[in-house]
C-alpha cells in the first residue's frame, strides 16, 4: 500500500514540473495564506502539526488527532476591495479510520464598473471563487511518517463566465517527537478544469512546497524554514526599474545569479512561546520583499508579525502582512474547541 501510495505521488508530481509561478494558470486564489498564524510566519508554511484544521488545507499531511472536533473561522481583508476567507472542521471518527478534515475557501472580488468597447458604461458586474475539501491522513504503519491527501472542487465565476474544476493535494510529514521536529512535502492543485470558462482549457496554479521546524530545547521558540515554488527554480526576473545606464548610454540589466533565485524560494518564521496562552509570530518572505521593494527606499516589504490568544474554548489570532508601501492586508482568526 505504501509503495503504491508513493508511485502516485511521483506519477503526479512528474507530469506537472512545468507548471507556472503566478498569472499563468487560474484559480489563482487557491495558493491564498489561509490563516493569520501562516500569514505571521511568512506565508505558506506547511509544518504546524497540531489542533489547528486550517493547516491541512495547505497540507492535509498534518491531519492529526489534535484536530478532533477543532473549528477554523479566518477571515482577510485583502489588497482593495478584495476579501477572502477560510472555514475547516476535523472530526475523529474511529481508530481506524482516524480523522476526517473538511474546508471551504472563498474568494471575493467586489464590485467592478463595465464598460464596452466603445468606453460606454455598461453594468455592473462581480466576481468570486470557492473550493470545498475533504482531507484525509493516516501514519505510515512502523515509521514517523504521514501521508495525507486532500480532494477539492472549484467553482469560479467572473462576470459572466464560469468555470469548474477538482483537484488534489498530496502531502508527507516525517514527526519526530523526540527533537519536536516536522519535515514536509506537499504538492498542491494537482488538477484539471472539468469546465473552462470560454473554449479554452487552462492549467490549474500547482504548487510544490518544502518545509521543517522545530522548537528549541528550553527556550520557547519554534522556528520555521519553508521552501515554495520548488516545481519552477528560476522565479526571480530582471525588474526594468533596477536597470542602470552608464555615460556611453549602455544599459546593464539587473543580474540575477544563483543565490537569488535560492532566496526567493524562502520564507522564514518564529513563534514566541508557541506552547503558551499567547504567542508573537513573525516572519519574512524573501520574494515578496524582493519584488515589491522600492528602490532606494524603506518599505518593509516582506515582513509580517501577528499573534494568537487562547481564551478558554478558543483561540483568536491576528496578523498584519507589510507587500509594499502602499499595500498591507490584516488577518483574522477564530479557533473553537466543540469538545
Amino acid at each position: 500500500m505504501t509503495q503504491k501510495v508513493f508511485l502516485v505521488i511521483f506519477v503526479l508530481i512528474s507530469q506537472l514540473l512545468e507548471a507556472q509561478v503566478g498569472g499563468k494558470a487560474t484559480y489563482q486564489f487557491l495558493n491564498l495564506v489561509n490563516s493569520p498564524r501562516m500569514a505571521a510566519l511568512g506565508g505558506k508554511v506547511v509544518t504546524n502539526y497540531d489542533y489547528d484544521p486550517s493547516q491541512a488545507l495547505f497540507n492535509p499531511a498534518t491531519i492529526n488527532a489534535e484536530m478532533d472536533n477543532q473549528l477554523s473561522l479566518n477571515y482577510t481583508n485583502y489588497i482593495g476591495d478584495v476579501n477572502y476567507g477560510t472555514a475547516s472542521y476535523a472530526y475523529l471518527w474511529d481508530r481506524r479510520t482516524q480523522v476526517l478534515h473538511a474546508g471551504v475557501s472563498y474568494v471575493n472580488y467586489g464590485k467592478f464598473d463595465g464598460y464596452d468597447e466603445a468606453g460606454t458604461p455598461t453594468n455592473s458586474f462581480s466576481g468570486g471563487e470557492v473550493a470545498l475539501s475533504l482531507g484525509h491522513a493516516r501514519n505510515i504503519p512502523y515509521t514517523d511518517f504521514h501521508v495525507g491527501l486532500n480532494v477539492k472542487l472549484i467553482s469560479s465565476k467572473l462576470e459572466q463566465y464560469s468555470s469548474f474544476g477538482a483537484a488534489v493535494d498530496i502531502g508527507l510529514m516525517y514527526v519526530y517527537e523526540d527533537w519536536d521536529l516536522q519535515i514536509t512535502g506537499v504538492a498542491r492543485n494537482l488538477g484539471t478544469q472539468i469546465t473552462p470558462y470560454h473554449e479554452e482549457y487552462e492549467p490549474l496554479p500547482f504548487e510544490l512546497i518544502f518545509g521543517i521546524s522545530q522548537t528549541l530545547e528550553h527556550i520557547p521558540i519554534r522556528w520555521h524554514l519553508t521552501l515554495e515554488n520548488m516545481q519552477q527554480w528560476n522565479v526571480a526576473f530582471s525588474n526594468p526599474a533596477r536597470e542602470q545606464t552608464d555615460l556611453e548610454g549602455n544599459v546593464q540589466k539587473e543580474n540575477i545569479n544563483f543565490l537569488d533565485n535560492a532566496f526567493r524560494h524562502t520564507i522564514v518564521g518564529i513563534e514566541l512561546f508557541p506552547e503558551s496562552g499567547f504567542n508573537i509570530r513573525l516572519g519574512y518572505n524573501f520574494r515578496r520583499g524582493e519584488e515589491l521593494r522600492i528602490v532606494d527606499k524603506r518599505a518593509f516589504a516582506g515582513v509580517s508579525a501577528g499573534f494568537g490568544i487562547k481564551l478558554n474554548k478558543f483561540r483568536l489570532s491576528y496578523s498584519y502582512s507589510k507587500y509594499s508601501a502602499a499595500a498591507t492586508s490584516s488577518f483574522f482568526g477564530l479557533n473553537l474547541d466543540l469538545q
